[in-house]
Order: C-alpha cells, then sequence, then structure tokens
C-alpha cells in the first residue's frame, strides 16, 4: 500500500481543491491511502461534507498554514507547525513514501530541502517535469525554475538526476538521450556555461545527444532536457503562453462564421481528443529532483481534477521506487564523473610539465 502526504490546506483555494481532488485520486487508485494534513476539524468537515472514503484517510492536524505569498526564510523560521512542513516531516519520518503541496513553491522548495536534503552528490535540487511531445512520448525537463544561475557542475548533475529518473519509471526505453537546451546545435553556440556544460557531458558517460533547440523539445528523439533554472522557467511559461493563444484563437475562428461552425462540428472528435490530450490539468505536477525524498509540486491555481494529477504524478514516482533507483544511479554516474574530471586533471598537469 503506498502512502501519500498530502497538504490540505495549499494553493489559492485550499481544501475547496484538495479535498475533491484527493476523493478523484482514490477512486482511480485502490492500493493508496492518503494523509490529509492541516486544521483538523476544517479537513474533517470538508472531507465529511464530500462524502470521502475515511477508510484509506487519515487526518493529520497541522496548526499553521503557509501564505502563497509568504516569504520562504519566514515560512521556514515561523511555521514549523504548516501542514506543509508537517506533510513533509511524514516522508522524513518514513510515515509517507510521497508529499504533495500546491502550496508556495518558495517556501515548499526552501522546506523540503532542509527537512529532506539532497542527494549525496548533488548540490541543489531542481524543479523537473514531463511534458507531452510527438506520439505518446513524455520529455522530462529541467530545472524550471528552482535555480536560476547554475554552474557547469550543477547542470550535469540536473541531466544525472533527470535520466536516472526516466530510467527508473521507463526501464523499458534503455539509456535516456539527455539534451542540452541552447540557442543552436552546434557545440560553438550559447553560453560560456553552456558551452562548458556540453563539454563535460559529452565526456561523460551519459547517452548525451548534444545541444537541442527550443523547437526540438517536443520531438520523441530526447528524453531529457537540461537547463537551468531561469531558461528552462521562460521556456516553460512560454509554451504554457502559446498553448492558450492557440485555443483561444481557434475558439475565434470557428465563432467567425456559418461554415466555420459546421467544419467545427464535423472535426469536434478530433478538437476534442486533441484538447484532452493537451489539457494542462494532465501534465500538473513538477518533482522537486535531488531530494532525499519524493516531492510533488501542484499549481496553485489548478482545480480538482489537475490536483488529482499532481497526486498520481506522486503516486508513479513512489510505486517505482525511484528515490531509491535515482540515489543509486547518482552514486554510480557521479562517481564515474569524478574519476574523469580527476584523470584530466592529472593530464593537464602532465602537458604543462612536458
Amino acid at each position: 500500500m503506498i502512502t501519500l502526504a498530502v497538504d490540505a490546506m495549499g494553493g489559492d483555494a485550499g481544501l475547496e481543491v484538495t479535498v475533491p481532488g484527493a476523493i478523484a485520486f482514490l477512486q482511480q487508485k485502490t492500493d493508496v491511502r492518503l494523509m490529509m494534513v492541516g486544521d483538523e476539524s476544517q479537513v474533517k468537515s470538508a472531507l465529511t461534507a464530500a462524502q470521502a472514503p475515511m477508510d484509506r484517510i487519515d487526518i493529520i492536524h497541522a496548526s499553521q498554514v503557509v501564505e502563497m505569498d509568504e516569504a520562504p526564510q519566514l515560512a521556514l523560521k515561523n511555521k514549523k507547525d504548516s501542514s506543509m512542513r508537517v506533510a513533509i516531516n511524514q516522508v522524513k519520518e518514513g510515515q509517507a513514501q510521497a508529499a504533495i503541496s500546491a502550496g508556495n513553491t518558495g517556501a515548499l522548495m526552501a522546506t523540503a530541502r532542509f527537512v529532506l536534503k539532497t542527494i549525496p552528490g548533488i548540490e541543489r535540487p531542481a524543479i523537473a517535469k514531463f511534458l507531452p511531445s510527438q506520439g505518446n512520448h513524455m520529455t522530462l525537463m529541467l530545472d524550471l525554475g528552482g535555480n536560476v544561475d547554475c554552474t557547469p557542475d550543477q547542470l550535469v548533475q540536473f541531466a544525472v538526476l533527470g535520466g536516472e529518473l526516466v530510467h527508473a519509471l521507463y526501464p523499458d526505453r534503455g539509456q535516456p538521450r539527455i539534451g542540452l537546451l541552447n540557442v543552436g546545435t552546434e557545440d560553438i553556440k550559447g553560453t560560456d556555461t553552456v558551452k562548458q556544460t556540453f563539454k563535460l557531458l559529452k565526456a561523460s558517460k551519459l547517452n548525451f545527444i548534444g545541444n537541442v533547440e527550443g523547437n526540438g523539445v517536443f520531438r520523441d528523439d530526447v528524453d531529457v532536457v537540461v537547463a537551468d533554472g531561469f531558461v528552462g522557467n521562460i521556456a516553460l511559461k512560454t509554451m504554457e503562453g502559446a498553448v492558450k493563444f492557440l485555443g483561444s484563437e481557434l475558439k475565434n475562428e470557428i465563432k467567425g462564421s456559418l461554415l466555420s461552425k459546421m467544419a467545427a462540428l464535423l472535426a469536434m472528435p478530433s478538437l476534442k481528443g486533441l484538447k484532452n490530450r493537451f489539457d494542462p490539468r494532465r501534465f500538473n505536477g513538477a518533482i522537486f529532483l535531488g531530494l532525499r525524498g519524493v516531492v510533488v509540486k501542484s499549481h496553485g491555481g489548478t482545480d480538482a481534477i489537475g490536483f488529482s494529477y499532481a497526486l498520481e504524478e506522486a503516486y508513479h514516482e513512489a510505486k517505482a521506487d525511484s528515490l531509491a533507483k535515482i540515489e543509486q544511479g547518482v552514486a554510480a554516474q557521479l562517481a564515474v564523473l569524478a574519476e574523469q574530471k580527476i584523470e584530466a586533471e592529472q593530464t593537464a598537469i602532465a602537458d604543462n610539465i612536458g
């Protein structure tokens, strides 16, 4: 039985979204229990009103709530009994395999990093998310905003983390194909940091396929796309904005004339299928990758359906025992990278002496 700890109070709407989202999720998965963390009386009242299946729900009391606009460091210092902190504590204490919150992203990252710590050899956790691409392929992209300024070594660590996560969840794919987001495919393109990262990835034992331009993220020939949090977040928000813009323009075109409406009626099954496939709620749930515990961040403004998908993302992580596999894979990959770095330094010293 998988157990997930849910920050029931987090997000723009709190219990109005987390409770129906949790119930919808439990209706789909029979091998999971939920720990709903928050003000006990409020959580119990909301669950009772929604006729939740209490045989698979435990209520964990937390007296505080982290506000959506609260400074991360203040939340970390002053909200030690927040629903967010208590949910993460359940993972730390081994009571739950994953924690999910729709709350303040900065506070969640700061709290998760403080409580759970990072995997040995990983300097910073990254925000990762699976995106739809050609066919039924899913591409993992990271970092999406956790670290706006990264060193080449940290970007290589993100590549290792991403590759190990994809391999843990999709072992049948073989060694994940890793690309570096850049302004061109040539190795001479990009900032100094990106060019140095390219050299490190090319020399590694990772299945590095080279630079990937923004229009290549949705191809099915790459499994992991690596970027720093500044570039990654802009890319993600641009994608989200483009989807909304195209959807809005398509509606306007359909309403434009009687002929357009008739054509849309004939194409309705395909249009509905396309809408469902790219429904952003289906891809809700970003992973805080690199921590010694599974933490999933739901969009703060999502609805119950979107929140249920974030729970499903956490469920898949826990079900695949991804954390243990990632820790083992990261240790092996980083050991190889360390050896290569030592060899390169020794070669450079020998060349200088010669």
